[in-house]
């Protein structure tokens, strides 16, 4: 597109409006806004023109000024104050004052109505290119006023979670649009993970973008998403829509989601405590019938050859008690981790705690293994006062086991 023709046209620029939608209350809870340009009869995006660095800064912020202008004047006629609106500015662009002609241009709506804490100002971290303290005390400035902060585009470029957690921003969006791909990486998965924890760590609120088809909703209900937006609950339209429109159709997918969710928690139960009395009368089978744990554990790949990859034994403190015995294509010792501590992984102490104090057996969540790269989960099993039993199960017992994967 070009410039020009944006610059001769800015009466043919609108605002459009997508809507964003909450798990709690399954109804709208605020808008992006986004550039748009009537030419002749077609509609088009000015993405392209407020991302090419090409144009000249001033043209930029000329047309993000006229767009934010008028988005707000029609935003105040909804007189709904407890709307969010969420405007999306270039970090780069918004630091060549400082801030200060973005600012200004909000607190003068503030006679038309506008309330400062409705505003969530959006900006996408991997593309600043300036001093991230300076941005830091922008966006610590503008909080004062009740402004939010959104930071955008996380999970479709490379995020530096050292930056998003020094931003502190009150919401993270992340884009699922990779998860239209045939088969993503696990480490997007694992990616994803990371950040819902820093998002829980500061405080901010998931928002999950470019949701397109149904499952993608699931996964943003499953992994903590509070808001949602995307082509598969509102396109991007010059009106606002009711804050109803999706709540009938919110709640049947929820609900859906629920009664799978509860099925799926249903069968690890079942699994779980299958296994663990499988696990109580292969032991009870065994009895002492062996002088060290070696023995043991060859007796127990004998009889969980159909499970099983890794066997080891550790104490409550992380230290392995035992050699690994591990299945490639025949079951092989591995002498060279006996005495390896493990305390390290997470939620390692919290597990020895879980058993000591339950005396019976527990199944992991499902995780990356370090060595073989496949997704398996572990049973531990509280072998003694003072030992502890790590059963891993291979993927393709996983896969088989419906609900395990």
């Amino acid at each position: 597109m070009d410039p020009l023709d944006v610059l001769t046209n800015l009466d043919k620029v609108i605002p459009y409006y997508q809507a964003i939608f909450s798990a709690d209350e399954q109804r709208v809870i605020g808008y992006e806004v986004l550039g748009r340009i009537q030419l002749k009869d077609d509609i088009e995006s000015l993405g392209e023109f407020f991302h090419d660095e090409n144009i000249p800064d001033e043209y930029r912020i000329e047309v993000d000024d006229f767009i934010l202008h008028n988005a707000i004047d029609e935003f105040l006629e909804l007189k709904e104050p407890q709307l969010l609106l969420f405007i999306n500015r270039d970090a780069n662009l918004l630091m060549l004052d400082h801030g200060e002609s973005f600012l200004q241009a909000l607190l003068n709506k503030q006679e038309k109505g506008l309330h400062l804490d409705q505003i969530v100002l959006e900006i996408t971290e991997h593309n600043f290119r300036g001093d991230i303290e300076q941005l830091y005390h922008l966006l610590l400035y503008y909080r004062t006023y009740g402004i939010k902060v959104a930071i955008d585009n996380i999970g479709k470029a490379s995020s530096n979670l050292d930056r998003i957690g020094l931003l502190t921003p009150d919401i993270l969006k992340i884009d699922l649009h990779p998860l239209r791909l045939t088969s993503p990486l696990q480490s997007y998965y694992d990616v994803l993970y990371s950040i819902s924890l820093l998002a829980r760590k500061i405080g901010a609120t998931l928002l999950y973008e470019d949701i397109e088809v149904n499952f993608q909703l699931q996964y943003a209900w499953k992994n903590g998403g509070r808001y949602y937006q995307g082509f598969f609950l509102n396109k991007p339209q010059r009106k606002f829509i009711n804050n109803d429109d999706q709540k009938d159709r919110l709640k049947f997918e929820f609900q859906t989601y629920i009664n799978s969710e509860k099925k799926k928690l249903e069968t690890l139960y079942h699994f779980t405590e299958s296994f663990n009395q499988r696990v109580q009368q292969i032991l009870l089978k065994i009895g002492k019938q062996y002088h060290h744990y070696q023995q043991l554990l060859e007796q127990l790949s004998s009889e969980l050859d159909d499970c099983s990859f890794r066997i080891y034994i550790c104490d409550e403190d992380g230290f392995q008690q035992s050699v690994n015995i591990f299945k490639n294509k025949n079951w092989e010792i591995q002498p060279q981790y006996y005495l390896n501590n493990w305390s390290w992984r997470p939620y390692f102490l919290a597990n020895i705690m879980r058993m000591r104090f339950d005396q019976k057996g527990f199944l992991s969540d499902v995780y990356s293994d370090i060595e073989t790269g496949e997704l398996i989960r572990t049973f531990s099993y509280p072998l003694n006062q003072a030992h502890y039993l790590f059963i891993d199960l291979s993927y393709d017992y996983l896969y088989e086991e419906e609900g395990l994967l």
